[in-house]
């Protein structure tokens, strides 16, 4: 197993040599397959959970307008919410039963625990809480979501067992 992943950009790498199984190859999965659904950046399981891990990164070099990118703007939300309910497929096909921790690592100009605090109560109520909630016997399609910087994903004592770190290669665009 590949164990550490380039995210698209190719400035920071997530390290998951400590994982049971990770994966970044869902996008290219999909596309093979033919088929056009949004889809998480990383797929990491360890001992007790799936982490679904969705990457977004405004502050890096050559970011193209990051003053535009408004994390908390509606369609910007159903987008990230949609990537959690289209990756689930994926799990469903692996095999993959264990509970889903959704982790949504944002980066942009502006950024801030709150605004954080605020996207991760917004996504909640897309998610399938609620319903799971109301219907089924106790199975859950999601446990939990959260909205971190770097910095809080590399300092927290499970996610930081798949450091991000930057690279000192940058992968040109046309790569």
């Amino acid at each position: 197993m590949k164990h550490i992943f380039v995210e698209e950009n190719g400035v920071y790498s997530i390290d998951c040599s400590n994982a049971v199984w990770a994966t970044d190859n869902i996008h290219d999965d999909y596309h093979s397959a033919g088929i056009h659904i949004n889809d998480v950046d990383f797929l990491i399981e360890n001992e007790t959970h799936i982490l679904m891990v969705e990457y977004k990164n405004a502050c890096i070099e050559g970011a193209q307008n990051p003053n535009a990118f408004h994390p908390l703007e509606e369609k910007k939300i159903l987008v990230a919410a949609r990537k959690f309910y289209d990756s689930l497929h994926y799990l469903r096909l692996l095999d993959k039963n264990k509970p889903i921790q959704y982790i949504y690592i944002l980066e942009y100009p502006n950024g801030d625990k709150t605004t954080r605090k605020r996207l991760r109560g917004r996504l909640k109520v897309e998610l399938p809480f609620a319903l799971q909630d109301r219907i089924g016997n106790g199975n859950k399609l999601i446990d939990q979501v959260d909205v971190l910087s770097i910095d809080e994903w590399n300092g927290d004592s499970i996610y930081g067992n798949y450091p991000f770190r930057r690279n000192n290669i940058i992968k040109r665009r046309d790569e």
